[in-house]
């Protein structure tokens, strides 16, 4: 990166090195607390439940905070985020240490830190637009996915490690300590501009919230795109939530499995992002919605069917990285969509509308994905004759459930990826 360039971006820099750090501390905790989870109960569905509790307040609210996020400062309202996240992460430590922690206990931590998110994230967005020159949008995307995709890599590594010396309560206290260094920076090194906004005229919240949606109705591809996503993200949440399952079951699988695919993914999605961030861009927006919609549909038709059919350690690696490696192209190209196609004034609303729309299936999905696993495919290999197709196909050891839910939602995946391919994609007129 040059020196103009450099200069240009000083404040962005800091912003996405500090956040960066302090998503790697957070992402630990929650790697070391499934783990614990997974252990304890050996069910999907309750370690699913996590991210159900952290993702539905997020879904149910967002709508409603993008306007408020509109309004408020967008410095103060991470900072207070930011800081409530970790007076929740203290209570997990204090519960832990006291020998009092309990899932539900985990679950509720999760609701209100998913709350705070609601806030947080369409502020942290505008502030990224607000501190980045529109020609570094892309650049500065890569970037976002490289941090993004480092996290997924060091996060298992560094977790068992720590976990294995240390315990969980040091994994804690290093994510306590790399929020400090994240409050910090952005309390007395960043300045945030303010938005330009048009007079509102005493506009009610409910009203703002309603805009968001309009300005989406009004404008067919992004919203096209948001339900694309949304279709997507029920797919991946589900897998999210039969990964775990699946790997820690297998008689070939374990801890160790589960920290390489996850640590594949992350250096796929590194590749991805360094790849992203020196290709040329893309001619227009209908050559980005393309890239779009190719990478994931070779994401779709590789990754899941490799997790299904697959034995090995290395075949699941492979089939990860397959997975992953377009993901940050993806989403570059949908960023730069988003960025310069939404006026600024406009972005915390819209983006809040998006969450609601683009998310809702997340929650819905691990909570489906963990019911699948543990009430249907596991019972159903487990009541399968053992010279069944199905049986020589996925197995018949604890786990084969979970890998035949792979095969059903790689299906799913692809015909996704086909129906809004054509939809984005055909002629106007």
């Amino acid at each position: 990166m040059k020196f103009q360039e450099l200069k240009q971006l000083r404040s962005f820099i800091i912003l996405w090195l500090t956040q960066s750090l302090s998503a790697l501390g957070s992402s630990m905790t929650g790697f070391a607390l499934i783990i614990v989870l997974y252990k304890s109960s050996g069910s999907a569905l309750t370690t699913a439940l996590l991210s159900v509790c952290s993702y539905a307040p997020y879904v149910l609210m967002s709508i409603f905070a993008g306007a408020l996020s509109d309004r408020w400062d967008k410095k103060a309202t991470m900072l207070v985020c930011d800081t409530f996240a970790a007076v929740c992460t203290v209570v997990t430590l204090i519960l832990l240490k006291a020998g009092s922690l309990e899932p539900w206990h985990l679950y509720v931590l999760n609701a209100l830190n998913g709350l705070m998110n609601t806030v947080q994230q369409p502020a942290s967005e505008v502030a990224a637009t607000l501190l980045t020159p529109e020609k570094y949008y892309q650049k500065t995307s890569g970037m976002r996915s490289f941090s993004n995709s480092l996290v997924t890599i060091l996060t298992p590594a560094i977790a068992a490690a720590v976990m294995s010396f240390w315990g969980v309560e040091a994994v804690i206290a290093i994510d306590l300590a790399t929020f400090a260094a994240a409050f910090f920076a952005l309390l007395l090194f960043i300045r945030i501009p303010e938005v330009p906004r048009k007079e509102d005229g005493g506009e009610s919240v409910l009203a703002a919230a309603k805009s968001g949606l309009v300005w989406l109705k009004n404008n067919r591809t992004v919203l096209l795109l948001i339900l694309f996503l949304a279709a997507i993200n029920l797919i991946a949440s589900i897998y999210d939530a039969a990964l775990p399952a699946m790997l820690l079951s297998r008689s070939n699988g374990g801890e160790t499995v589960l920290g390489a695919v996850n640590a594949c993914v992350g250096l796929a999605s590194l590749a991805g992002s360094i790849i992203v961030t020196f290709l040329p861009e893309p001619k227009n927006g209908r050559s980005r919605l393309r890239v779009i919609c190719n990478t994931l549909l070779i994401s779709m038709s590789t990754e899941n069917f490799l997790l299904a059919f697959g034995r090995t350690p290395l075949v699941w690696c492979i089939g990860a990285v397959l997975g992953w490696i377009g993901i940050p192209i993806m989403n570059a190209n949908m960023d730069v969509i988003f960025r310069s196609g939404i006026p600024p004034e406009m972005q915390g609303r819209v983006y809040s509308a998006r969450n609601t729309l683009q998310f809702f299936t997340i929650p819905a999905g691990f909570f489906l994905g963990g019911l699948l696993v543990d009430k249907v495919f596991e019972p159903l290999i487990a009541d399968l004759p053992t010279d069944s197709f199905i049986v020589n196909v996925f197995g018949s050891e604890k786990g084969s459930g979970a890998a035949l839910l792979f095969f059903v939602i790689g299906i799913a995946g692809v015909a996704v990826c086909l129906v809004f391919r054509r939809l984005l994609l055909r002629p106007k007129g």
